[in-house]
């Protein structure tokens, strides 16, 4: 496997110093486990960003601020917090964390079809700003053409997409923005599993995608 399209700096860097909603984080993880290159520049960030928590001075908190530090540690349960791990043998497409979310590798994925073709699994518990899931693309099929409103990371699984003249395979991010108008194509042969990270609803130029766009969320 050899990754040619990679996480934005900032992204790594906002990763790093914990300034990244829920569901990118989920996406950035699912990356660093499958690219050494991100995942050195992620730990590089992460020790410029200890550097410089120890040069800065100490503060006195109030007494009132020191409590509610001390509330909150009580009642956190880190083992609640983490995603539970699944067995699913030596060779799984999905690596973790994404693993434990799903529960399991792709025969655990609850598809739903969502144009010919396509089909998608939202995981609506996952908070924050961006909505996040997991996209399956018959090999051949495309999705249908659309533009952004907001920010959309999509990260290959398995299988691969053909998007204009770049190609994408497993490990690779695609970053599109307000100013992306495009129709990704599976590479045929296999189907492509990705892992797509949106701030904002796609836009849809089409009636078929209009019609369809609020009762699948997308």
């Amino acid at each position: 496997m050899s990754i040619q399209h990679h996480l934005m700096d900032e992204t790594l860097m906002a990763y790093a110093a914990g300034d990244i909603d829920q569901a990118t984080s989920y996406l950035v993880a699912t990356h660093l486990a499958l690219c050494p290159k991100c995942r050195a520049a992620a730990e590089v960030a992460d020790d410029i960003g200890g550097g410089l928590i120890e040069d800065v001075e100490p503060v006195e908190m109030e007494n009132v601020a020191f409590g509610n530090v001390l509330e909150r540690l009580d009642t956190f349960d880190p083992v609640a917090e983490l995603p539970r791990a699944a067995n699913i043998g030596n060779n799984p497409i999905l690596p973790e964390p994404l693993r434990s979310i799903v529960g399991g590798d792709v025969d655990a994925i609850k598809w739903r079809r969502i144009g010919p073709g396509v089909h998608q699994m939202r995981f609506d518990d996952i908070g924050g700003p961006s909505s996040i899931r997991l996209l399956k693309i018959s090999a051949g099929a495309s999705v249908l053409e659309h533009g952004h409103n907001g920010e959309e990371l999509t990260m290959v699984l398995s299988g691969g997409f053909d998007d204009g003249a770049q190609s994408f395979s497993r490990g690779d991010i695609e970053t599109a923005n307000e100013d992306t108008v495009h129709q990704p194509v599976a590479m045929k042969g296999e189907d492509c599993i990705c892992l797509a990270v949106t701030t904002g609803p796609l836009k849809f130029f089409d009636i078929f995608g209009k019609i369809a766009q609020p009762f699948f969320r997308i």
